[in-house]
């Protein structure tokens, strides 16, 4: 394992400082399309001060699980978030650490439905049975996407599956797939239009947000930004697909990542504003076809593979 300073600091400065950047970004481009002026770019930054700055109310039915669930879910995104390589070589990097960065980001959503069904809220009990049935679904289709990017590469860590310079070109019909199958992942997994509204705060229709109904001050803060670091990941991991990042480290490539998921999270934007939530019962169709997609890549892959 190899460890360069410099990188590492830059690594953890982009992973910890950025990801609620780009939450307004989408916010300004749904602005946008709707004819308002929106909320500053920094708003979500000046939401977290403010949250930080409070206190917290707990309920008097919930165990300690309550409060320890934000921290393990920042915690294991933050980690997660160590294993992908961003601007270069990921700063721990291993064989098979693929795996880890799949059952890291299943750990935070393990902790934060345990923490939704610790309360004995109706209301939170029934956002968790959500999360974990479309959670089911979609993560089915991440850990095949993960997959066939192995057996495309030969490679089981995630800095070696994205050497592309070095294995593959960029632009194969497999890779187009699992672009396409990976941002409906994003959309999933980070509550999204049309699976989730995050802006929402309908008790029956909420899937996400009716998990945090009980978290306040710096709890709720919490979930935000490893929310808002989940989102980063998931479009760093999508845009690598198509605008592979350098491995070897230069200034230039931090340039290069801020323009690739600005110009994700412009599309997420994009998508929102033209997109109406969709039913609950027409979700998991909407998954269902999603792996089948996943699927179809993996079967390319290995038809080229025996050609």
């Amino acid at each position: 394992m190899e460890f360069s300073a410099l990188p590492f600091i830059i690594h953890i400065f982009i992973l910890a400082i950025t990801p609620p950047f780009f939450l307004g970004i989408i916010a300004k481009t749904k602005a946008f399309f709707a004819g308002r002026k929106g909320p500053p770019l920094l708003q979500v930054y000046y939401d977290l001060i403010k949250l930080f700055r409070k206190g917290a109310v707990y309920s008097k039915t919930a165990s300690p699980l309550l409060k320890v669930a934000p921290v393990i879910i920042v915690a294991t995104t933050f980690v997660a978030g160590l294993l992908l390589p961003i601007t270069g070589k990921a700063p721990f990097h291993f064989e098979g650490d693929l795996i880890l960065f799949a059952y890291l980001l299943a750990l935070a959503r393990f902790a934060i439905i345990l923490a939704a069904l610790d309360v004995g809220s109706s209301f939170e009990g029934m956002g968790a049975s959500r999360e974990a049935t479309f959670g089911a679904f979609s993560e089915l289709a991440f850990f095949l996407g993960l997959v066939v990017l192995a057996v495309t590469t030969n490679a089981l860590s995630l800095n070696a599956i994205f050497q592309w310079e070095s294995v593959h070109p960029t632009l194969k019909p497999v890779f187009l797939l699992l672009f396409f199958s990976f941002f409906l992942i994003l959309l999933t997994e980070n509550s999204r239009i049309p699976i989730d509204d995050p802006n929402t705060h309908l008790e029956l229709t909420m899937i996400h947000e009716v998990m945090v109904l009980d978290y306040s001050g710096p709890d709720l803060g919490l979930i935000l930004y490893s929310a808002s670091m989940k989102l980063f990941l998931f479009m760093a991991l999508t845009t690598s697909l198509l605008w592979p990042q350098p491995m070897e480290w230069e200034w230039i490539s931090i340039g290069t990542l801020f323009l690739k998921i600005a110009g994700m999270a412009v599309a997420i934007g994009i998508v929102e504003s033209a997109n109406a939530r969709l039913r609950l019962i027409k979700i998991p169709q909407f998954l269902i076809a999603n792996f089948v997609v996943t699927v179809f890549a993996l079967l390319v892959t290995v038809f080229n593979k025996g050609t």
